[in-house]
């Protein structure tokens, strides 16, 4: 089995929507994934899936979980080459803060009507003066917040609920590259 990334949306946040990730693990290799691992506590997964599908398996992830933990949990997932070209195509490698950096992945590329209206919310937060800029390459808005995440206009616009880009969850550089690391090293035998 090949490893596939698997990245939960709004698992373990502010006290909703509560999965246990010892549990998870627990869960995901009884429905039959392999190597099963997982990093902190917002919903990264590495795992193998029998059919080696990154749709199929976000599926499953997502199935997995409202039967255990009755929970609607989307689910988004990259086989570790799509993973691997998700980290490649960073367009602000000079930014060695990595959590001025988030990647927000998609469940599929964004349409010409998506991209304009994160253009049109990062050209609004530009003209109020804000460093902040978005960068989008096939599934993954890179997200590059000089002054910080936290207090980043543009990551406020890119992450309500109306936003263009609310099908995708974000992660920090950092937790990235760590997922990257533990797929690189996810070795599984049928």
């Amino acid at each position: 089995m090949r490893p596939i990334v698997i990245l939960l949306r709004g698992v373990n946040v502010g006290g909703n929507n509560r999965v246990p990730m010892a549990d998870l693990r627990e869960a995901l290799t009884s429905a039959g994934f392999a190597d099963v691992r997982t990093y902190i506590q917002t919903g990264n997964i590495v795992a193998g899936h029998p059919s080696d599908d990154p749709e199929t398996a976000a599926a499953h992830v997502r199935s997995v979980i409202a039967g255990t933990f009755s929970l609607d949990v989307p689910a988004i997932a990259l086989g570790a080459t799509d993973f691997d070209k998700a980290i490649a195509g960073n367009p602000y490698p000079q930014e060695t803060d990595h959590k001025r950096l988030h990647a927000i992945v998609l469940p599929t590329a964004p349409d010409e009507q998506v991209l304009a209206a994160v253009q049109e919310r990062a050209e609004a937060v530009r003209a109020k003066g804000s460093r902040d800029s978005v960068t989008v390459v096939d599934r993954v808005a890179y997200l590059h917040t000089p002054d910080g995440f936290g207090t980043s206009e543009l990551a406020k616009a890119l992450s309500a609920r109306r936003s263009p880009l609310a099908d995708g969850t974000a992660r920090n550089w950092a937790t990235m590259n760590r997922l990257q690391d533990m797929a690189a090293g996810h070795v599984t035998e049928p």
